[in-house]
């Protein structure tokens, strides 16, 4: 038995085909890459743009590399990697989780409750308990503003907002706008109970954000089993060595998220 923080690895029996990580780190220690062999598989439930994924990355030359992820759950990790998740209240009892790379003042959302509100519906519909997780997936590969909205029961009840769960609802925000994944309405569709799936933006720019998370969900609707690829780079790679996509700046990784 080897004991120690996780992110220094173990060197002493390096290099490992298979990396599997049991906590959530936000950030990916180098350690993971340095002692992974060429072509190997390093799996880890990963923090980006407030949720976590369980990343299967294969390591190449240069970066890893993930065509498949699944939503997941892991206590956060601790140790010598910091995290870079950042929250912040916009009303009480309603809380953004952002990453420390994404310009997002809480502050400037102070009003946006009070402000237009505007719901787009997808025409997109899912089956009772039928997994939509890949339209925030989705999400942070189009939308830099990409994050978590937490609304507790009271705001909710309160009318303040109306998200598709009370905790952990895939939003994009914009300066003082906001838009979130609403809750979706029922409908019956060839004689089946489905619901529909809709987006509700709040503030000056209410309609065009709806608008622009409704368009992913329609993306996940037209293949619902597709991903964005997912790739880690070396902190301080420049910008014309990365692929196209949503760049996720950490402290020892450049990830990013391609459409």
């Amino acid at each position: 038995m080897i004991t120690g923080d996780g992110a220094l690895g173990a060197p002493d029996h390096a290099p490992y085909d298979k990396v599997i990580v049991t906590v959530g780190p936000w950030d990916l220690p180098p350690a993971w890459f340095d002692q992974l062999t060429p072509g190997g598989t390093l799996v880890v439930p990963s923090h980006w743009r407030g949720q976590a994924r369980s990343v299967a990355f294969t390591r190449q030359d240069t970066h890893l590399r993930a065509t498949n992820s699944q939503l997941c759950g892991f206590i956060p990790m601790i140790g010598i990697v910091p995290t870079g998740e950042r929250t912040g209240t916009v009303v009480e009892n309603v809380v953004l989780y952002w990453d420390t790379d994404q310009n997002i003042d809480p502050a400037a959302l102070h009003e946006v409750f009070t402000g237009p509100e505007s719901t787009v519906w997808s025409g997109a519909s899912v089956v009772a308990d039928e997994p939509f997780d890949h339209i925030w997936l989705w999400l942070t590969a189009i939308e830099p503003g990409t994050c978590r909205l937490d609304a507790e029961d009271e705001a909710i009840k309160a009318g303040l907002c109306h998200p598709a769960f009370a905790y952990r609802t895939p939003a994009i925000v914009e300066g003082g706008s906001l838009a979130y994944l609403t809750k979706p309405r029922p409908i019956d569709q060839d004689g089946e109970r489905r619901y529909e799936l809709g987006a509700t933006g709040h503030g000056p720019a209410a309609a065009q954000l709806a608008e622009r998370l409704v368009a992913q969900i329609r993306r996940f609707d037209r293949d619902r089993a597709a991903q964005p690829v997912i790739t880690a780079y070396p902190a301080g790679t420049a910008d014309e060595n990365l692929p196209t996509g949503v760049i996720i700046d950490k402290h020892h990784v450049r990830m990013v998220a391609t459409p």
